[in-house]
């Protein structure tokens, strides 16, 4: 079997497209994988190539590019990217990929991890375990965005991503605002971000931005300032966002973009909850420390995996 995915062009039942690496053989059981922000479906790569190897599952592990990014559908319209349509399309997608049983795993980073919090919600039947990577759960972000001044301070480049020019200042200068975002505290390219994973992302980003910034657009949860109160109107049913699916959240310390609070509740949303901190991580732990999260998945596997199996025998 081949090193490395195929590129697939999905169609999905309700118009949209999405170009998703894959790698393992059809049939087996589906890991399903979640870029964020400004990444794509080539940071799970490592994690395609090790999970459909025989000697660790041989599960058949797929990729998309979000709504929105590169070659996957990328509507114009702002309203096409609010929670209710990315769900839609990570739901199809389980169904093209697992139609007769529920997904292995979903594991999901930044926006990702944010669709797959609202499809483990609103959709359990569909998946068997979840995985979180630095992702905030809806409700303890829209709590921590509407009270916690250091969560605000952190979330402000949400209003600029905002803008309606944002897609077009983010490009310039070769993506320096962009590439900003990857950068450790004192200002320096992180040592993962090699030239050949800078082409890669360039290769993205070049086809085209508003999509990304849609994400942003479309969403109420930001920190509130003048003539916006954002997350402070944002009134959350207390049973949404509350789910029975066995959860992991691995979740880097270092992660300046998101704070340690967001962790705190979660298991009032989350009953069958696991938290694994990862010091010496931010947020981009799936490029820093790739060996940590397959053994945490690997391991989140193994573990559900044998209590399904004592279950069934009692």
């Amino acid at each position: 079997m081949s090193n490395h995915p195929t590129l697939e062009d999905i169609a999905l039942p309700h118009g949209i497209r999405l170009r998703c690496h894959a790698q393992g053989v059809r049939g087996r059981p589906v890991l399903l994988f979640l870029h964020g922000f400004p990444e794509g479906a080539f940071i799970w790569d490592a994690l395609l190539a090790h999970f459909s190897q025989s000697a660790h599952g041989g599960y058949r592990c797929v990729a998309p590019y979000l709504r929105g990014y590169g070659a996957s559908s990328r509507p114009a319209d702002v309203a096409a990217y609010r929670p209710r349509h990315l769900v839609q399309d990570i739901a199809a997608l389980i169904a093209h990929e697992s139609a007769d049983s529920p997904l292995a795993c979903l594991v999901g980073h930044d926006w990702g991890g944010a669709i797959a919090w609202n499809l483990a919600s609103l959709h359990p039947q569909l998946l068997q375990r979840l995985l979180i990577i630095n992702a905030p759960h809806p409700g303890a972000f829209a709590r921590e965005l509407a009270h916690n001044a250091a969560q605000q301070a952190a979330s402000q480049y949400m209003h600029f991503l905002c803008r309606p020019d944002a897609e077009a200042l983010l490009a310039e200068d070769d993506f320096r605002r962009l590439s900003a975002f990857f950068q450790t505290p004192d200002g320096k390219p992180p040592a993962w971000l090699t030239d050949g994973l800078r082409a890669q992302y360039r290769a993205l980003w070049q086809q085209g931005l508003a999509g990304a910034c849609n994400y942003y657009r479309a969403s109420p949860l930001r920190p509130p300032r003048a003539g916006d109160l954002g997350a402070a109107a944002v009134q959350l049913p207390p049973e949404l966002g509350r789910t029975t699916v066995p959860t992991r959240v691995l979740w880097g310390l270092d992660d300046v973009a998101l704070q340690p609070a967001l962790l705190d509740g979660l298991g009032d949303w989350v009953p069958q909850l696991q938290v694994q901190p990862v010091a010496g991580a931010s947020h981009w732990l799936v490029h820093e420390q790739p060996a940590a999260v397959i053994d945490a998945l690997g391991a989140w596997l193994e573990r559900e995996a044998r209590k399904m199996i004592a279950n069934f025998a009692y």
